[in-house]
């Protein structure tokens, strides 16, 4: 069912009152009336429209101060001046206030109609374009072309045009929000905004209010109403980020809401309807936080519709040098003149463990584009940990080699992919014999996760 949008109209004359509401309600919209500008920005405080038609002759308050005071506390609400009696110096004083545009009375229903529904297409645009400002990362982009990245980007082609709700699972600096944001951009709400929610930023007594809004005078310091998570993303996409880090209270209340698209605001009656896409993400294993009981199972199933898995850059080492050099034109202007990056450095990195991820990885480039000496970058450039890394590892790597495979060194095909799976094959084979087949414990020694470790062995045809 389409919801209806609110219109309020302020007008001293029922009769015009009662004309325009007809017309409204005739082409779909819901109308709020108020016959001066005191009973209108009490209503305003009580239940906030998505645009207002107001008279510019009111008794008390007149119709510009009004205005004034609307743009002060609801800035993007569009609000349109209809006036009997407006001159040229009159509608640019309502502009320059703010309004939105100026009708003459007799109204044309048909022109008061368009200038609405232009209203509020304008109005989405100002509340998505201040989302985006907020959100605003410089990547729009999922970068690599590693194996496991193409399947990434498989997954998202097939899942972005549909409405089904995600859950994005991956460790901290993955890029769990990019996928989201790449999800939402080619969807069919892409013309929507998309509106996030840091669910372990919120403290758990405000987590209600961020999310469903609340009304004027509902706790000490709600001066006026608010919008909602919920309400703010109507049409468009909400991301539960960290979904894991949510309170099991506010699970509960939020399961409700997810299955009913329904909710009151805080201190409210009102039940507001809406139609989201509920796109969630966490860096923890909610099975396990289900088996804590730190999580709700209901709700784990209701959002695990399609689970999509982020790799960590360890998984995905060939992707580090474009990575790297989209890191480096995003601080081209801190670079000082650098135009190559030594070879030896990526060797250097990709025996590196990367815990903190992508965001690790562009850290680590801003640094180097910041100290770095000269035109080049070399291993010399690089901190003492990863300059040592490429060493260690390859020695440890030599000598598991030397342990674990059943073949020759010498035999290893030529081809780097089936060497590197053939080698992964025998490594993995040797480890989980060293800790009789337990896959948990072997995931713990060995320093990945057991999820990732179930789906090598599958994908390597290793029998346990």
């Amino acid at each position: 069912m389409k919801i209806k949008q609110k219109i309020l109209v302020v007008d001293d004359k029922p009769s015009t009152l009662e004309s325009v509401t007809g017309v409204l309600e005739d082409i779909g919209f819901e109308v709020e009336t108020a016959l001066d500008g005191e009973t209108a920005l009490k209503k305003l405080d009580e239940s906030l429209p998505e645009a207002v038609l107001l008279d510019i002759w009111l008794p008390g308050i007149d119709g510009l101060e009004v205005l004034k005071k609307i743009k002060q506390d609801w800035p993007v609400l569009p609000v349109i001046i209809m006036s009997g009696h407006a001159t040229i110096e009159t509608a640019v004083k309502a502009t320059k206030l703010g309004a939105y545009d100026v009708i003459e009375k007799p109204i044309s229903y048909e022109q008061l109609e368009l200038t609405i529904r232009n209203a509020l297409k304008y109005r989405d645009l100002q509340e998505e374009n201040i989302l985006l400002r907020q959100k605003a990362t410089g990547r729009v982009e999922l970068t690599g072309e590693s194996p496991a990245m193409k399947q990434l980007k498989e997954q998202i082609a097939i899942v972005a045009p549909t409405d089904a709700w995600v859950l994005i699972q991956g460790e901290n600096g993955t890029g769990k929000e990019l996928v989201a944001q790449t999800i939402h951009r080619l969807s069919k709400r892409s013309n929507k905004p998309m509106v996030e929610v840091n669910c372990a930023a919120i403290p758990e007594e405000l987590i209600e209010s961020e999310l469903f809004g609340h009304e004027k005078g509902a706790f000490t310091g709600a001066t006026s109403m608010k919008r909602g998570k919920f309400d703010l993303a109507n049409g468009g996409t909400l991301f539960l980020d960290e979904i894991g880090d949510m309170s099991l209270k506010t699970q509960a209340k939020i399961l409700r809401i997810l299955q009913e698209q329904k909710f009151q605001r805080v201190g409210g009656s009102r039940t507001i309807s809406v139609d989201v896409r509920i796109i969630a993400a966490t860096n923890k294993d909610l099975e396990k936080e289900i088996e804590k009981g730190n999580f709700r199972e209901d709700l784990y199933y209701r959002l695990n519709v399609i689970p999509i898995y982020v790799p960590p850059l360890r998984e995905r080492v060939e992707d580090i040098p474009l990575l790297f050099e989209e890191f480096m034109k995003e601080f081209g202007a801190k670079a000082r003149g650098i135009k190559r990056v030594q070879p030896e450095v990526f060797e250097a990195l990709s025996h590196y463990n990367w815990p903190g991820n992508v965001r690790e990885l562009r850290n680590l480039v801003e640094r180097l584009v910041i100290l770095a000496r000269g035109e080049e970058i070399t291993v010399r450039d690089l901190p003492p940990n990863l300059r040592n890394s490429a060493q260690n590892v390859s020695t440890e790597l030599s000598q598991e080699i030397k342990e674990t495979a059943t073949i020759p060194l010498y035999s290893f095909p030529k081809d780097y992919k089936k060497a590197k799976q053939l080698f992964e094959k025998r490594y993995l084979e040797y480890q989980l014999k060293q800790y009789k087949g337990n896959v948990t414990k072997t995931a713990e020694a060995i320093g990945i996760e057991r999820r990732h470790l179930h789906r090598k062995i599958k994908s390597l045809g290793i029998k346990i």
